[in-house]
């Protein structure tokens, strides 16, 4: 596997939301909204995938369950761009306060 950085892909999603729609309060509410859409769909490609409505069946694949979670990763990596200076640091810190822990309690 080779190495890859998701942020210069990330910085210009970011970018080019901010140039189309702005940077207001409104906006940056919105981008966070936006996360329970994507974890909405990941609830229904997953109700998809075990079938567990009755009258749609099984709809859903693993791989689509995966795919929707991807989209809640990039859209949680869009907003962090509009709350933090440096958003790459930020989670960082993040992956590393929590990695702390279940380095600790092993």
């Amino acid at each position: 596997m080779t190495d890859f950085d998701p942020w210069p892909s990330v910085r210009r999603f970011s970018a080019h939301l901010d140039e189309v729609n702005g940077t207001s309060e409104h906006e940056l509410a919105l981008r966070l909204m936006k996360l329970s859409e994507e974890v909405g769909e990941v609830t229904e490609a997953y109700i998809g995938m075990v079938g567990q409505n009755p009258r749609k069946g099984v709809t859903h694949t693993r791989e689509d369950v995966a795919e929707e979670l991807c989209d809640v990763v990039i859209t949680a990596m869009i907003a962090l761009c509009s709350f933090s200076p440096d958003p790459e640091l930020a989670l960082r810190s993040k992956i590393e306060k929590v990695d702390a822990r279940y380095l600790d309690a092993s």
